[in-house]
């Protein structure tokens, strides 16, 4: 199984992505969060940090480009092959409500014929692979077969399904039997994406799709850095790892961001899914997010640490 690395925008970063690599191996591929050039292909700084190769060495990594122009994604792919990528992600599958309402992410699903176009330029130009990460529609799964329609006229490197519509975000169940539809008719090699938490997750997709041979993964990696080695029998790791690895993610953020709230604001985002790995955390999790200064920071997670267990039912 080829397991990826799902980007979510102000989290998995360069800094990130080189812990992560480091404390727990096992990711075939790391996607950047969205990059958005402009006509010329130029990138903003931090967008230009988090491809820079000498950031990202060791590890195979995709930019992605979150754009509904076809002259600003072939400008990007310029600028990104330069800095020596030879494959691209399209972002088809972002739900926000600022980027929907640009018709940029899963708003550009609502648009079928303008994506249509829209593919058919920048594969006539491209000098790169190009894959796609998509939603199943906007409003509607029904939506789903016209885009495969599409999807299946272009030569994919791969199709990255998340089988929710933009409008359900990240809420209910992934419609599998829409999942089932996508990697039985898909001309292009398929990755599903989706509510993988823990080996259960994990074991009961793989039994409705026992030919599927890649998963990317966003929320559950973040609640736990070291769940693919427990999807391939490794087991739980030790919580002085896990601390470990936060410690040293603490360490990059305070070397390379400009400021300590900065620093605070970003570890507040990775304990948003980070507390889920630890047993009744409640109280914990409210005590950093109060936190207003580093050593409170580091007092609340002091305590959590020494008093929490890692939850074992994600080994379950």
């Amino acid at each position: 199984m080829k397991f990826y690395y799902a980007p979510m925008e102000g989290i998995t970063g360069y800094l990130h992505r080189n812990v992560c690599h480091s404390f727990f191996p096992g990711i075939n591929k790391y996607f950047t969060p969205f990059l958005v050039p402009n006509e010329r292909g130029k990138l903003n700084s931090r967008e230009r940090d988090d491809i820079l190769p000498e950031h990202n060495d060791g590890f195979y990594l995709v930019p992605q480009i979150l754009t509904n122009r076809a002259d600003c994604f072939l400008a990007g792919e310029r600028t990104l092959r330069n800095y020596g990528y030879q494959e691209i992600n399209l972002n088809l599958g972002c739900p926000s409500r600022t980027v929907v309402s640009k018709y940029r992410g899963a708003g550009f699903l609502a648009k079928p014929e303008e994506l249509d176009h829209f593919l058919e330029e920048i594969f006539a130009h491209t000098e790169c692979r190009i894959s796609v990460k998509t939603r199943i529609g906007r409003d509607d799964p029904e939506e789903f077969p016209r885009l495969m329609e599409i999807y299946n006229k272009y030569p994919l490197e791969e199709l990255i399904i998340h089988p929710r519509t933009q409008k359900e975000f990240y809420k209910g169940i992934p419609h599998q039997d829409v999942f089932a539809y996508g990697i039985r008719s898909s001309r292009n090699p398929v990755c599903y994406n989706g509510n993988i938490f823990g080996k259960e997750d994990y074991e009961k997709w793989y039994r409705s799709f026992p030919d599927g041979d890649r998963i990317m993964i966003g929320r559950g990696l973040l609640m736990n850095p070291g769940l693919i080695g427990i999807l391939e029998g490794c087991g739980m790791p030790e919580k002085g790892r896990i601390r470990e690895f936060h410690d040293c993610i603490y360490q990059a953020y305070k070397e390379h961001m400009p400021g300590d709230r900065v620093v605070l604001f970003k570890m507040k985002e990775l304990w948003v899914y980070f507390i889920e790995l630890f047993t009744d955390a409640k109280k914990y999790g409210k005590r950093i997010r109060k936190a207003e200064k580093l050593p409170a920071y580091e007092d609340a997670v002091r305590a959590l640490f020494a008093e929490r267990e890692l939850q074992e039912a994600f080994c379950e």
